[in-house]
Formats: C-alpha cells, structure tokens, sequence
C-alpha cells in the first residue's frame, strides 16, 4: 500500500496558487490554440500533486509560472 503524502498549509496554497494560474494558462492556451501554454497550463496544474517539498513546490512553480509569462506566443 502506498504512503500518502502529508500536505500542510504551504503546500496547500502553493497548489492552490499555480493550479490556478495552470489553469488559466490552459485555458488561454485552449482559445487561442497555442499548444505550448496548454500543455505548461496542464503541468502547472498537475505537478503540485507530485512535489512534496514546499521549497522544491514553490521553486517549480514559480519557474513554470515565469516560463508561461514569456513564452507565450
């Protein structure tokens, strides 16, 4: 049986904040039919799942979150 992770506070926000930003990056990315910001909207939304290390999450994310503001187009 496989362990679950114990998410606390800062990992719960941090979730909340880049699967939103995820999500909008998906969205746009899904009216305008720009491939690459769907598929970094869906990793935004996804990886915070699999990251358990709030440092780790918040650098991530915040990576994931500067590549999508630049590399719109």
């Amino acid at each position: 049986m496989p362990i679950m992770p114990s998410f606390g506070m800062a990992n719960l926000l941090a979730g909340l904040i880049f699967g939103s930003v995820g999500f909008v990056g998906f969205v746009y990315g899904k009216r305008m039919t720009l491939w690459k910001s769907m598929f970094l909207g869906l990793a935004l939304m996804i990886f915070p799942y699999f990251i358990a290390n709030t440092i780790a999450l918040y650098a991530i994310g915040s990576l994931g979150t500067a590549i999508f503001f630049f590399v719109r187009d």
